[in-house]
């Protein structure tokens, strides 16, 4: 991480909308976008291409090593294939709570989520950038929604994409993803002392856009494109 970089975190759980604002205010301030859960969606899946099981700690650190991952025009590359769409299935979203929790991992890709940071600045959006990787940020939010509003999110953004889903079932799977994320040992999900709360429950985007827009801007920040 080069010194002096500004970046803004966004924490909270799956469906609180963290990864559609921070896209957003990147795109508004001109920065680079970190989306971090998909570095642990794309070690899931491709670990489990690879054979590797998602508990082998010492195996998954290493495989992270080997892969070449670039974020552009809101893809994600990994070596010479895009993997948008796979990184963005529940199936994918298990695997990357899984593997979560794996110390020798999560030391692994500690450095590479703070390479990230690079001028003119960053906005970092996931589970622990506020508290662990970017603990100096000058901007710190964290975005939260109850579960069964989560749920309906995540079932509408599916079936628009023509998946067969339940909403039943995305709940439950959310709720077992909240309960491993705030209760694991290491970087569990929670505020950072400093982040400032926003339930999106019963807000739109352009609300929550508009929330955090303020703040930005109360801070001196400026907005390069509309």
């Amino acid at each position: 991480m080069q010194k002096n970089v500004p970046v803004i975190t966004i924490d909270g759980p799956g469906g609180s909308g963290k990864g559609t604002i921070a896209h957003r205010l990147a795109r508004r301030l001109g920065w680079h976008c970190l989306d971090s859960g998909v570095l642990y969606r794309i070690v899931g899946v491709l670990g489990m291409r690879q054979g590797i099981a998602l508990d082998d700690d010492a195996a998954l650190a290493a495989f992270v090593s080997t892969l070449n991952i670039r974020f552009e025009a809101e893809h994600v590359w990994v070596n010479s294939e895009d993997m948008e769409q796979a990184v963005r299935s529940e199936e994918a979203g298990a695997a990357a709570s899984a593997v979560g929790s794996l110390t020798g991992l999560r030391a692994a890709l500690l450095q590479r989520q703070r390479d990230f940071a690079q001028m003119p600045g960053l906005v970092a959006d996931g589970r622990d950038m506020g508290t662990v990787v970017f603990p100096t940020a000058l901007l710190k939010f964290y975005l939260t929604a109850n579960a069964n509003e989560r749920a309906k999110r995540r079932y509408k953004q599916l079936i628009n994409k023509e998946h067969s889903v339940s909403l039943p079932a995305i709940l439950a799977d959310i709720r077992a993803r909240d309960d491993r994320d705030m209760n694991r040992v290491i970087a569990p999900l929670c505020p950072a002392e400093n982040a400032q709360i926003i339930d999106s429950t019963y807000m739109s985007v352009e609300e929550v856009f508009m929330a955090v827009e303020s703040k930005v801007q109360a801070y001196g920040l400026d907005f390069v494109f509309a």
